[in-house]
């Protein structure tokens, strides 16, 4: 059902908002907040940014958060799951890290067949494939969102984003999530081990990063389609039983 249009001046200020609230963590220089260093950004003083409308400011932090959210979840998947990592590399998880979110590979790995996006994402839970788990999951993960936004991880007032394609990407980390806690090979043991939740251990910050990464996502979609008043197509999914939206 479509929504209800918004009044001008709420319309005005909605993207204006919404666009402050994602840049809050987005800050110069890096402060300390409750002894531990929030990392920063420069973005707000530099020549480029005159090409730059906000909902374009707001596309360059929820890109650059979900980003770093992904090599935070990388690092602590391997740290969860040692012996997918012993299956790439014997360096560290943060070397690991760091070489496939800066290294010069256009996120195209041999040891997954070069495959990215939704293929990327049914290879890592794959009953048949026997390698590291983790790599294609962000790779899939990653790869997917720059898709989602046009091939782009930066953006001016002459790029295009399509808002379906930000909320289609939202739902496939919801089903990715809900595979991360389900799916299970034929010993009947998970295929990465995430949170933990029992009488020993409560642990739901995997839970928690990734619903930041959703959270993102749904808010710049619908800023998008409110200023630019196209519909989104939001389809009820049952994740039990729901295949990944291709890009």
């Amino acid at each position: 059902m479509a929504r209800p249009p918004l009044s001008q001046p709420s319309r005005c200020w909605w993207p204006v908002l919404l666009l402050m609230a994602l840049s809050a963590c987005a800050t110069t220089g890096e402060k300390p907040l409750n002894g531990r260093i929030v990392p920063s950004h420069q973005d707000s003083n530099s020549i480029a940014q005159l090409g730059k409308s906000d909902l374009d400011r707001m596309a360059d932090v929820q890109m650059r958060e979900n980003t770093q959210s992904l090599r935070l979840l990388m690092l602590k998947l391997y740290k969860r799951n040692p012996r997918e990592l012993h299956k790439s590399t014997s360096d560290t998880a943060e070397v690991m890290v760091d070489w496939v979110f800066e290294g010069d590979h256009g996120w195209k790995f041999k040891k997954i067949n070069e495959v990215q996006g939704t293929e990327a994402l049914y290879l890592a839970f794959s009953p048949d494939y026997q390698g590291d788990r983790v790599l294609p999951l962000i790779v899939g993960l990653q790869t997917m969102l720059v898709r989602a936004h046009g091939g782009k991880k930066e953006f001016y007032m002459t790029d295009s984003v399509d808002p379906q394609s930000v909320y289609n990407a939202a739902r496939n980390v919801e089903i990715a999530v809900w595979k991360l806690s389900n799916a299970r090979d034929e010993q009947g043991q998970l295929y990465l081990l995430t949170n933990e939740l029992n009488e020993r251990e409560r642990n739901l910050s995997f839970e928690r990063e990734f619903g930041k990464i959703v959270g993102r996502l749904d808010l710049y979609a619908i800023t998008l389609a409110e200023k630019s008043q196209r519909m989104i197509s939001r389809v009820a999914q049952n994740l039990a039983t729901a295949l990944f939206i291709p890009f």
